[in-house]
């Protein structure tokens, strides 16, 4: 087979990489002091871009900060002021400690660049509508100013995303220059997906397989025994969780990730407290109404301190999503969900 093998979902993608990197890897390298095993030029497919949730015990997936990442990628933005709320460590990534360079894909997807009016992604939005079977519908990321930087702390290791119309369906291909199996690799298949998907849904087009490819994928030493327990975990189960999940709404555009984003500042200020039937009667449809279940449910742990979330919010919340707050935070455990 040529292709890129295919995974019914990203989390066993995600296996077969731990597996193939942990036991056959080909290089023990030391790049900027990440001591990391690794496999040069990997790949993989998903023919159903929307099963990008892993749901492994042992791995503590974070889904509050999945989906803040993608909206913070599709809003455009750079700032730590949002993302870093959700994920401090990324504060380190910083050259000023107000933004975030190469690794804030969205500001160089969604935003004009210098001399242009139209956003890359607009204009190869364009291109599609009118050229349905064109190769140049190319998103690239990576910058070669980047190099020129010797001490550069934030380097893209996205290279870019190729957008492809074919029968009726998007596809997409991402190259990467280089994929923490461990950790990047979940957040962004994570946040490329929902791109891909808010694009399809723009174009009012089916949504297509989802291509992934990396030309260094590596797992650093620091995270070699978390590994050897998701790897255990997946060994010893009788049968994968599955939580398929549902399709972005058509109504879906820039105004909706607008209105989320206000809604996202307001919970992480703490300026509202939401109760799910107040979500439920939010300027949102129901699919983005559980990105809202999720943030409120994070201001709770971050500002009420609370040893419980309110079980309103948690019972609202699609079963997946649920299962991941479970296994990642005491506090998202009631009673019911622990007999």
């Amino acid at each position: 087979m040529l292709t890129a093998p295919t995974f019914r979902s990203l989390e066993g993608a995600y296996l077969a990489l731990l597996q193939l990197t942990s036991a056959d890897f080909e290089q023990h390298i030391e790049a900027r002091g990440n001591a990391a095993r690794e496999v040069i030029g990997v790949g993989f497919r998903l023919p159903d871009p929307r099963q990008r949730l892993p749901y492994l015990a042992t791995r503590k997936v974070n889904p509050v900060f999945q989906f803040a990442e993608a909206l913070w990628y599709l809003a455009g933005r750079r700032d730590l002021e949002m993302i870093g709320y959700y994920a401090p460590s990324m504060r380190s990534s910083s050259a000023d400690g107000v933004a975030l360079g190469g690794s804030a894909y969205g500001h160089t997807l969604f935003n004009a660049a210098d001399g242009d009016t139209v956003s890359p992604f607009d204009r190869v939005l364009g291109l599609l509508r009118t050229e349905t079977d064109s190769k140049r519908g190319y998103l690239p990321v990576f910058s070669a100013k980047e190099l020129a930087v010797s001490d550069n702390p934030d380097m893209a290791c996205l290279a870019g995303l190729h957008l492809l119309v074919r029968d009726g369906r998007l596809h997409m291909v991402c190259h990467m220059r280089a994929n923490d199996l461990d950790c990047g690799l979940l957040s962004d298949v994570f946040s490329f997906t929902m791109i891909q998907e808010y694009a399809a849904v723009q174009l009012g087009l089916e949504l297509g397989h989802y291509t992934h490819t990396i030309g260094s994928a590596h797992i650093n030493d620091r995270n070699a025994e978390r590994v050897r327990l998701v790897l255990n975990e997946a060994e010893l189960r009788r049968a994968p969780q599955q939580f398929p999940f549902p399709a972005m709404s058509a109504e879906t555009g820039p105004d909706t990730i607008s209105r989320l984003m206000e809604h996202e500042e307001l919970l992480r200020t703490n300026t509202v407290k939401y109760s799910a039937d107040e979500i439920a009667h939010l300027d949102v449809d129901a699919y983005w109404q559980q990105v809202l279940l999720l943030f409120e449910v994070y201001r709770q742990i971050q500002h009420d301190a609370t040893d419980t979330v309110s079980r309103d919010v948690l019972d609202a919340l699609h079963p997946g999503l649920r299962w991941l707050l479970g296994h990642k935070w005491a506090a998202c455990v009631t009673a019911e969900d622990a007999r």
